[in-house]
């Protein structure tokens, strides 16, 4: 079983920037590839960002030059960097640890991103 716990989320001004921050707990961090989802009002939730056990990344084209996902294993703790900030970034942000062809998954609760002038 894992913990995830999000925070680093708020409002911005477009072109701003935030680092979202995920915790965990409850078993061997190192193990399990991360990811970052979003889901904005009305839509479905979308992948945003992907770093594995080796930490080989992989981001969404709509956020491709513009985020940045990285993780600390001593920490335990896995990082998006949000840089340029759009207003359809606006969405509650979660993170998933995953392994084992998902046969291990877990979320977080979430925070939410709101990027409006």
């Amino acid at each position: 079983q894992v913990q995830l716990v999000e925070s680093g989320g708020g409002l911005v001004q477009p072109g701003g920037s935030l680092r979202l921050s995920c915790a965990a707990s409850g078993s061997i961090f190192s193990i399990y590839h991360m990811d970052w989802y979003r889901q904005a009002p009305g839509k479905q939730r979308e992948l945003v960002a992907t770093i594995t056990t080796g930490g080989s990344t992989n981001y969404a084209d709509s956020v491709k030059g513009r985020f940045s996902i990285s993780r600390d294993n001593t920490n335990n703790t896995v990082y998006l960097q949000m840089n340029s900030l759009e207003p359809e970034d606006t969405a509650v942000y979660y993170c998933n640890a995953h392994r084992l062809g998902r046969k291990l998954d877990f979320w977080g609760q979430g925070t939410q991103v709101t990027v409006s002038s």
